[in-house]
């Protein structure tokens, strides 16, 4: 199985590529901004706020001006929250995905090899500890308790985040990261069980 540095933070990057990135490197739940979309995504941020409180966070953005605005952005509505920036050398180059480099020519989370987002880490002063993969809460474990793939999946996770005391209106990727930091996968079956029995009574 390979081998991954587990960090105990929930880690925020820009976008899907820099978590895809960070995935082969990182064993910890990531959760993305959609850069600048962070700014109107109201659920979003209570959802960043609740598990920045809740195990503290690890903020990843890209070593440009726009990197530096989302992590200003965070830092605001996550007031007294335990958060540790982590600044990504400026390394000039494009991605491979990309026609052309960015705005101001740098390399973001997403292009970046493992040896220096791990070093980048290590300077930032996050605590880490070389451990195989924990087994997660999955998409497939959502799907069997009629949490996405289903007509009213929308309406159940909404009343399960109630019950979780996390925000509404999540999609389903947005809920599984916080479930993902919020439960192990075990302590997730056994409170979703006692939630679904509670909605039977109800």
């Amino acid at each position: 199985m390979k081998q991954l540095i587990r960090l105990n933070r929930v880690v925020i990057v820009e976008g899907k590529y820099d978590k895809i990135n960070l995935e082969n490197y990182i064993d910890a739940t990531i959760v993305t901004t959609n850069g600048f979309g962070i700014y109107k995504d109201k659920a979003k941020q209570k959802l960043i706020k609740r598990l920045c409180d809740k195990s503290g966070a690890v903020v990843i953005t890209d070593s440009d001006n726009a990197g530096a605005q989302i992590r200003s952005f965070i830092k605001n509505f996550c007031k007294n929250s335990n958060i540790v920036n982590v600044y990504l050398p400026q390394i000039s180059g494009k991605e491979k995905r990309k026609s052309s480099p960015s705005k101001q020519g740098y390399l973001g989370a997403e292009g970046l090899s493992g040896n220096i987002i791990l070093e980048a880490l290590k300077r930032s002063g996050v605590t880490a500890d070389i451990t195989e993969k924990l087994q997660k809460i999955t998409k497939a474990d959502m799907f069997t308790f009629g949490l996405t793939g289903h007509s009213d999946s929308r309406k159940a996770r909404d009343n399960f985040a109630l019950y979780s005391e996390l925000p509404v209106g999540l999609s389903s990727n947005a809920f599984l990261d916080a479930l993902n930091v919020i439960y192990t996968r075990e302590n997730f079956i056994k409170e979703v069980e006692k939630w679904r029995q509670a909605q039977a009574r109800s």
